[in-house]
């Protein structure tokens, strides 16, 4: 029987590539998405299959209405940038927090039976003990991690306290087709693809020997699928990454290789808030959902680069 499932921000870089995901496993999918950064055209290959309802989280007849009838919840929808938060927190922890919370409301009117919640591992914020494991205290470095960490909270006291279903999965460092190389907040990898696809260089805030745990999308995918249906795991939360880390300079370097040459880097100073290291320990997503992550950053990155080169 085909799974009606919501997914929040489903317009976006991750939320469009699940929606995918879930039309081609022969799900029931609506999207929610105000299309503040989520674009129209990520669902112009599959929008005849599913309903696309153009509005925000916040709104709340319109929440309600995207969630008569579904079972399973992606919740994807947020303002996604740290620079951003920094200059306007009250509007990054209204989206984050309190829309998370308006949407845990209503999914437990609607009677929902689970939501799977995009967190983030920028929770874990700078502290130098790696990998990070879910158990080690937060300790956030901005406002949009503050943020999606209050939306983790409240995930884990609505599967305690009123009994829906939830699950956060702690996104490291999230690539591949369909991420906005044009916003200013745009992420390392869609801005060095698309840079060295058009001849051009790159930028690096600091010396580019901090190091990330990028996670090609499909990975992400898969462990949003499998968090959607593993047993005994609400209230939990799980790490989603690759289990390896590969810092900004070998990154271009990479790039380069791809592209067939050389990308000139300019290096300018380091940003507030930015985190030096970021390694998962993805144990328990493994054990307790079923999550391979089975793409490699150099698999996932070689794929990114072919999708942007045809679009060039």
């Amino acid at each position: 029987m085909p799974t009606p499932c919501l997914v929040t921000g489903g317009a976006g870089f991750i939320g469009s590539s699940l929606a995918r995901a879930l039309v081609a496993r022969g799900d029931r999918v609506r999207v929610i998405d105000n299309l503040s950064s989520g674009r129209r055209e990520n669902l112009a290959d599959i929008d005849k299959d599913l309903e696309l309802i153009e509005a925000d989280i916040r709104d709340e007849a319109a929440l309600a209405r995207a969630l008569d009838g579904i079972e399973l919840v992606f919740h994807e929808a947020a303002v996604p940038s740290v620079p951003r938060s920094l200059v306007d927190p009250i509007a990054s922890h209204d989206a984050n927090a309190t829309g998370t919370l308006e949407v845990l409301q209503a999914a437990k009117r609607a009677g929902v039976r689970r939501l799977v919640y995009a967190a983030s591992s920028s929770a874990y914020g700078d502290t130098p003990t790696l990998p990070k494991v879910e158990t080690m205290r937060p300790l956030p470095l901005s406002p949009y991690a503050v943020s999606k960490l209050a939306g983790e909270h409240y995930c884990q006291v609505f599967a305690s306290a009123f009994g829906l279903e939830t699950v956060s999965l702690r996104y490291f460092n999230v690539f591949g087709p369909h991420q906005d190389p044009k916003s200013e907040y745009a992420a390392v990898i869609p801005r060095f693809v698309t840079a060295a696809l058009g001849g051009q260089g790159v930028t690096i805030y600091g010396d580019g020997t901090q190091s990330r745990d990028f996670c090609f999308i499909d990975n992400t995918v898969e462990a949003n699928l499998a968090a959607g249906s593993a047993p005994d795991v609400s209230g939990g939360v799980f790490n989603v990454a690759c289990g390896a880390a590969i810092n900004l300079n070998e990154v271009v370097k990479l790039v380069a290789e791809i592209v067939g040459h050389a990308v000139p880097i300019t290096y300018v100073p380091g940003r507030v808030g930015d985190v030096k290291h970021s390694l998962a320990d993805i144990t328990a997503a493994r054990a307790r959902l079923g999550y391979r992550g089975a793409i490699s950053f150099a698999e996932g990155l070689k794929r990114t680069v072919a999708w942007y080169a045809g679009r060039a």
